[in-house]
């Protein structure tokens, strides 16, 4: 008589989750404040919404995204942790637009095999992206997909909701004409356009332990650069600057075509390639794939991880807040009447279904 068939002979190792739990416990602890209930294992995590009294009129705001083919990134480096900073940014990040200040996040892992220490990195990267963030990492599932996916392969993804009082909703309704276009830069590829970039690595002949003279490191060391995030320094600009009008955050489909989606019909903005130095990550990549720059610019994000759309009288003050945080800001450009030029690779209208403003791209970027 043969044994019968187990959920562990099956590939499922649910002592090896539990594991993991144990191992990334103090980490996911350390971004609960009060407001935070209960621990890490409950079937649903718990926040004390008591301060939502306060609002007049509270809007909750929710955004989910991943981190993309970045990940095979990580996978191929064995480092697992900064994928998490690289998640919470592309998550909290979509949500502060709107002037939300994000209240806690959620993640998700599948991988093919759980590996404890693995696992725990990942989360314990999550867990160190909330707190730069200011959001609370109130619960997340681990899924073992054994003949599904590959005993090393994971992806991650994560959702999270904030709060905004909706008089203080920022969006295409509040721009106007003569308004000031701020770009506030990124750290470097942050997590779009890896599969462009990744294609890039394979036609030079690149491995990820090359070094690159104009990177001042490795392709592996740059590619893995974790996303900026830009949550707590928006939420304090929101409440500081009067004249913010929008926030746009910069990524898939790259800087013109996020910007179009935060103006209203019938305005457009102006972004002057010259306005800023390029990094040497997205010259690099032009070069060495030959890419065409149109199609590199709305692709990725050109050194541009977030764009303010503030009245001429606050962007001084903005630029001075936001590099007094450390992130480099400058003026792009300035908004204004639309006057119909017909869309081209210099004049981006509308995007990812939203039917905007436009977006005219002038000059040439400086390498």
């Amino acid at each position: 008589m043969t044994d019968g068939i187990t959920y562990a002979g099956s590939g499922v190792d649910t002592e090896a989750g539990d594991k993991a739990v144990e191992l990334m416990k103090a980490a996911v602890a350390k971004t609960h404040g009060p407001e935070v209930l209960g621990g890490v294992g409950a079937f649903a995590g718990l926040f004390d919404a008591s301060a939502l009294k306060s609002y007049e009129r509270p809007l909750l705001a929710s955004s989910t995204d991943g981190v993309g083919t970045k990940i095979v990134i990580a996978r191929s480096m064995d480092i697992h942790d900064t994928i998490g900073q690289d998640l919470v940014a592309m998550v909290v990040d979509d949500i502060v637009v709107c002037g939300a200040k994000p209240l806690v996040m959620t993640d998700y892992i599948a991988c093919g095999k759980v590996v404890p220490e693995r696992i725990a990195d990942i989360v314990r990267g999550i867990a160190v992206g909330c707190e730069m963030a200011g959001v609370a990492l109130v619960g997340g599932e681990t899924a073992e997909h054994p003949g599904v996916m590959e005993p090393d392969d994971y992806d991650v993804a994560g959702a999270a909701i904030g709060v905004v009082e909706a008089s203080a909703l920022l969006g295409p309704e509040k721009v106007r004409s003569g308004d000031v276009v701020v770009a506030m830069a990124s750290s470097g590829l942050h997590s779009n356009g890896y599969s462009l970039v990744r294609s890039v690595v394979k036609h030079a002949g690149w491995s990820l332990s090359t070094s690159v003279p104009e990177l001042g490191r490795t392709v592996g060391e740059e590619l893995l650069e974790p996303t900026r995030i830009y949550s707590q320094l928006c939420v304090s600009l929101a409440a500081s600057t009067p004249g913010l009008r929008a926030f746009s955050h910069v990524t898939g489909g790259g800087l013109a075509a996020n910007l179009a989606r935060v103006l209203p019909q019938g305005l457009a903005a102006s972004v002057d390639r010259g306005a800023w130095d390029l990094p040497a990550v997205f010259s690099v990549v032009q070069a060495a794939g030959k890419v065409p720059w149109h199609d590199l610019e709305s692709t990725l994000n050109m050194g541009v991880g977030m764009v303010a759309v503030v009245a001429p009288e606050d962007a001084d003050a903005l630029i001075a807040a936001s590099a007094a945080a450390g992130v480099p800001a400058w003026v792009l450009g300035a908004v204004s009447e639309d006057a119909g030029l017909p869309v081209g690779p210099d004049v981006v209208r509308g995007a990812k279904g939203v039917d905007g403003g436009s977006v005219v791209l002038s000059g040439a970027y400086k390498v």
